[in-house]
């Protein structure tokens, strides 16, 4: 005979494996499309003149993936380099059918120049150093995958 304890955490143990959902294998599932980058005109910020990077993509799964979100880790760096100058972290970004609305992550870290000179100016400058993004992806508890790595591209942008 059956124990109370023995059904009840069976029956627990059956709605948490429903819950979890078959592991999608996100690198073969997931494509990032309709990337665009630049470098954000944040304003001026104490008095100076601000550019953040930014990037801009969708994700679109394929036919038949069963996936309804994802979280996603944008590590932000100089090229050639592999330390983070900033890590953006969204929570959860959803599927609308197969693919999410456009996605745009920002830096709070940026380059500053003192007035007079643009912003266009600064993205010239002979110290202004190229930027990079690494796009990681994940399904609830499962590791980070690197979806895509895009350059920031030395345009400016002001929306």
């Amino acid at each position: 005979m059956i124990g109370r304890t023995t059904i009840v955490a069976l029956a627990l143990l059956g709605a948490f494996a429903s819950a979890c959902g078959p592991r999608v294998e996100l690198k073969q599932a997931l494509q990032v499309t309709d990337v665009s980058s630049g470098w954000f005109d944040a304003g001026i910020q104490n008095g100076k003149n601000k550019l953040v990077p930014s990037v801009t993509f969708k994700l679109k799964k394929n036919p038949g993936v069963s996936l309804s979100s994802v979280s996603l880790n944008l590590a932000f760096m100089f090229v050639g380099s592999t330390d983070h100058i900033d890590d953006v972290y969204v929570q959860s970004v959803d599927f609308q059918g197969d693919e999410t609305k456009p996605v745009t992550v920002r830096t709070q870290w940026g380059y500053t120049g003192d007035p007079p000179q643009t912003r266009l100016e600064m993205l010239q400058n002979s110290h202004f150093q190229d930027m990079e993004v690494q796009i990681f992806g994940k399904q609830s508890s499962s590791q980070w995958i690197e979806l895509q790595r895009v350059p920031i591209a030395r345009q400016l942008l002001t929306q």
